[in-house]
Parts: C-alpha cells; sequence; structure tokens
C-alpha cells in the first residue's frame, strides 16, 4: 500500500495582485519622456526653485556633530530617541495645556506612526470605527483598514468650488459615538491645501469633545503652510478640548528627513495612561522592534542647540515663502486659480477629470496625480505661465 501525498499547495496561492501605486507608476513615466519642457508635479516632496529637494544646511551640521560625537549603534529602546521625543514636544504642542499628559514615542515617519495608531485603536476595541474626509491622503483608508478598523467617509472638499464643505463635515461629526476616531489634517491638507479656519477647528473642538470622540490628528507639514505655531494652532484647540487625542507627526518635510523616516506619534487616555502605554510599546515592539536612529538624533541635535535651531526656522521660513509665492503667480496667471493664494502646504487638487488628467501628460506634458492633485513645488517662476497656458487649454477642450 502506497502513502497518498496531497497535492501541493503554493502558501501565495490565495494572494490577489495589486494595482502598482499611480504615483510611483507616474516617476518612471516622467523619467521615461525625453521631452524637454516636461513638469513633475506629482510626487509630494519639496523642491527648490532649481527643482532639487535639498538637504537643510541645519541638518547637514547636525550630521556632522553626529559624526564626531555619537559613540555607538547600539539599540535604542522601542521608545525611540528620549531627546528627541523632549525636544519635538514644545515644537508641536507649544507651552500651553495641549502638550499636558501625553505619551509619546518615536516612529518611522508619520505613517509609522499612524499605523500605530490605528493598531491600537482596534486593539481597543475590535472593528473601532474611524470617521474622514474625502478626498484624503489615498494610503490613510489602506492603513486603517488593515489595521482592522471600520472607515466611513464624509465629503471635506469640494473641487468645483474650491471651498471646504464645512456643513457636511459638521453634519457628519455630529453622527459620530463615544469611542469612535476623527481623522483631522492638522495643516496644509493632502491632497487639497484647504485648512480649517480657527474658528473652524474650535467648532469641531467642542463637538467631538461633546460626543466624546477621539480625534487623530495627522500633522505631517507643520511650518510649511503659515509658520510653526499658526500651522499646529488648529490642533493644539481640539488637544485642549480632549480627554482623549492621539497625534500622528511627521518630521519628513519640515526638517527634509524624507528618507530617514523620522516621526512620533503622541497619545493622551486619561484613566488608561498605564495600559495604553503598555500596548503602545508591545505593538511597536512587534512591528519594528525598534525606530531607526539617524533622523531622529539630527533633529534633537538641532533642537538642543540654539544656533542650529534658528537656522533650521530660517530656511523652513524660506521653503514657505516659496510656496506661497507659487501659490500667488498661479492666482495672478489664471483668476480660476485665485483660491490657491489662501491655501497650503505643497498641494491643490484642480478640478480635472482622468481623461483631462492624461490629455495635460500626452499633449502638454505636465505629470500630476490621477485625482488632479499638483505638488506646487513642481512649479517654478519660469513655468507657471506655460503650465497655466495647459491647464486653459485643456478646461476649453482644446487639449
Amino acid at each position: 500500500m502506497t502513502d497518498v501525498i496531497a497535492p501541493a499547495r503554493s502558501l501565495f496561492a490565495g494572494l490577489k495582485a495589486q494595482a502598482p501605486d499611480p504615483l510611483l507608476s507616474l516617476i518612471a513615466l516622467y523619467k521615461n519622456d525625453p521631452r524637454a519642457q516636461k513638469l513633475d508635479l506629482g510626487v509630494g516632496v519639496y523642491r527648490d526653485a532649481t527643482g532639487d529637494t535639498p538637504v537643510f544646511g541645519a541638518m547637514k551640521a547636525a550630521e556632522r556633530v553626529l559624526l564626531e560625537t555619537q559613540a555607538t549603534k547600539a539599540y535604542l529602546g522601542p521608545e525611540g530617541d528620549f531627546g528627541f521625543l523632549d525636544a519635538i514636544t514644545p515644537v508641536v504642542f507649544g507651552k500651553g495645556r495641549a502638550g499636558e499628559g501625553l505619551f509619546a514615542v518615536q516612529t518611522p515617519g508619520g505613517t509609522g506612526a499612524l499605523r500605530l495608531a490605528a493598531e491600537l485603536a482596534n486593539a481597543g476595541t475590535p472593528g473601532a470605527k474611524i470617521w474622514m474626509g474625502t478626498p484624503s491622503w489615498p494610503i490613510h483608508a489602506p492603513i486603517f483598514r488593515q489595521a482592522g478598523m471600520v472607515v466611513e467617509t464624509f465629503r471635506y472638499f469640494d473641487p468645483a468650488t474650491q471651498r471646504i464643505c464645512f456643513d457636511e463635515m459638521m453634519a457628519a461629526l455630529a453622527r459620530v459615538e463615544a469611542g469612535d476616531v476623527v481623522l483631522l489634517h492638522g495643516a496644509c491638507h493632502n491632497p487639497t491645501g484647504a485648512d480649517l479656519s480657527l474658528a473652524q477647528w474650535g467648532e469641531v473642538a467642542a463637538l467631538l469633545n461633546a460626543r466624546g470622540a477621539v480625534p487623530l490628528i495627522d500633522l505631517a507639514y507643520q511650518g510649511l503652510g503659515a509658520g510653526l505655531d499658526e500651522d499646529a494652532a488648529g490642533m493644539r484647540l481640539v488637544m485642549e478640548a480632549s480627554e482623549s487625542a492621539i497625534v500622528a507627526y511627521s518630521c519628513d518635510k519640515n526638517f527634509g528627513l524624507y528618507r530617514e523616516r523620522t516621526g512620533a506619534l503622541f497619545v493622551r487616555a486619561r484613566g488608561h495612561e498605564d495600559v495604553v502605554r503598555s500596548n503602545i510599546l508591545q505593538l511597536a515592539r512587534c512591528a519594528w522592534s525598534m525606530p531607526p536612529d539617524h533622523g531622529a538624533a539630527a533633529v534633537r541635535v538641532i533642537l538642543e542647540d540654539a544656533a542650529l535651531t534658528a537656522q533650521w526656522r530660517a530656511e523652513l521660513d524660506a521653503m514657505r515663502t516659496r510656496l506661497n509665492q507659487v501659490r500667488a503667480a498661479l492666482a495672478e496667471a489664471d483668476p480660476r486659480l485665485e483660491p490657491l493664494r489662501d491655501q497650503h502646504g505643497l498641494f491643490a487638487l484642480l478640478p480635472l477629470s482622468q481623461a483631462q488628467v492624461e490629455a495635460m501628460r500626452r499633449d502638454h506634458a505636465v505629470y500630476m496625480a490621477g485625482s488632479g492633485r499638483i505638488n506646487i513645488a513642481g512649479l517654478k517662476a519660469d513655468t507657471v505661465q506655460p503650465f497655466v497656458q495647459a491647464l486653459d487649454a485643456c478646461l476649453k477642450g482644446a487639449a
């Protein structure tokens, strides 16, 4: 009698092919386009007036300090660099009540902070509900769903009118239940550039507090909008009004640390501090064990040195000034783009169809996300007018 051998089954048989990331695909398309006048308004990184994404001078100086003084590459704990956390906390929260009662951990970028927040929420309440406005950063919803959360959406912004749908937002938030999580963009909204006014932030803070909801504030662009304190002002209002709150923070943009993956998660959980802290550390330990050190250590060096802090702030101010100058130039070049003047940060969302986006790429060598999102920093003084002319032709159907 022979043994029966079960047919081999691949471990990966149940996987389904995933569509390539459209923005990453755009990089290859742009690179392979031979046209000299091509414009890259797709991937969301800052570019200076020469088209480069520079390393901050303050960051170079901090890295030289680390080169000369860092004595070990031994592991840090799962919390990360305590000096970094101590130094970045007052930058984020200021000196008021907003920063009280927080537990902080270093994370691999703002994305790592968001995923850790989602894992924590789902561990506390399996299938926890999170409310988010649309449009939003395309990876937001997948992060939350993969962590087991249930995503509810409401309309935040109307590209056709370039206005925030604040009444719709407030009507949706009036339906949230105690313990639900509400995602808010702290500043420089991605992909629209349209931020709440301070008065609107106050209304949101009061409503979330009354409903017993937990705000999750994604603050990835502090300093690129109106200023470091100005860009955090709305978040601080919400934090001051909330017993429980979460902030996912990124240093990637405002310190130019894209590839170093430097971020932090801040959690306030009054009445549950010890159990929340232990769960955050366990989740982080299982996800990445210890966070990467270099970027956080360099930020710490900058923020612990008054001269380097001043240099960093001046460089950040220059970035913000350039972005605002491009916005003003776009508004002056075409009245239809006037709303972009008062928006903030790297992005704007144009009312373009997928076909029009493809026409901009095909006929005018203008590369942007399929949603119509453009990276303002991809434009320069001498390319604003050609871009506006291409956009006008496209909107008129002459593309």
